[in-house]
């Protein structure tokens, strides 16, 4: 082989380990996790967990909203449930 094939076998080498440090790194960042087999798991951030709460609750909020709307209620029973809402 002469000096040039060299040359550019190490560098098809070096840039395929540069790509995989980066792919390692935004995995990292990103929660995401590969077992032996290839099978890919994303773990839960601090963040993820927030906004599912957040979805929670407003899930339970468009419920009572749900329910107000479709129950035959007086204006006065509408009005506590409302103030109930914006006191929460």
């Amino acid at each position: 082989m002469d000096f040039w094939t060299v040359v550019m076998m190490l560098g098809i080498v070096g840039m395929t380990q540069i790509a995989r440090v980066l792919r390692a790194k935004y995995n990292a960042q990103h929660g995401i996790i590969t077992d032996r087999k290839g099978n890919v798991q994303h773990l839960l951030q601090p963040a993820d967990k927030e906004l599912q709460r957040e979805v929670e609750t407003l899930r339970e909020r468009i419920k009572v909203l749900e329910r107000i709307a479709t129950d035959g209620r007086q204006t006065n029973n509408l009005a506590a449930e409302i103030e109930s809402l914006r006191d929460r």
